[in-house]
């Protein structure tokens, strides 16, 4: 932001006015074109600027007034450069989903392989311990059918 040697956090209307070389009239009018330009009101309800407001008031003093701007080619170039400044917050907060989103999906089949490789030594095991069970049975089936033979 451009330094005016400006101390305050706020401004009323009549110092804008002063600082910038503009009726308070064409302050209030612009505020009704530009709805980027929107100064907040105290207690009272008079307009505070702050000095961001003040600094968009000279570019749409530039554009209008020097450059030979109509409002509405002057609300299209302030548009246009206020996206272009949240250009790259926005471009970073893609490129900081898509990071995300890419480790994820690198994470994903590790995890699937995991699971994948501890299914796969689980299976071997599984028939030995069947085969074990089975033979337990046939040995208590023989010690029963012994103690049955007997009684």
């Amino acid at each position: 932001m451009k330094d005016f040697g400006l101390k305050k956090l706020y401004y009323s209307i009549s110092e804008v006015s002063k600082l910038t070389g503009l009726e308070q009239y064409i302050l209030r009018y612009w505020e009704s074109e530009f709805e980027q330009l929107k100064p907040s009101k105290n207690r009272a309800g008079n307009r505070i600027y702050t000095n961001k407001d003040i600094q968009l008031i000279l570019k749409i003093k530039e554009l209008l007034r020097d450059k030979k701007y109509t409002i509405e080619g002057a609300k299209q170039i302030i548009e246009d450069s206020l996206n272009k400044e949240d250009l790259p917050q926005t471009t970073q907060s893609v490129k900081t989903i898509h990071t995300a989103l890419k480790s994820e999906k690198m994470e994903k089949p590790k995890q699937h392989e995991e699971l994948s490789v501890k299914k796969i030594k689980e299976i071997p095991s599984k028939p030995k311990e069947v085969v074990s069970l089975k033979e337990d049975l046939s040995e208590i089936r023989k010690f029963l059918l012994d103690l049955y033979n007997i009684l």
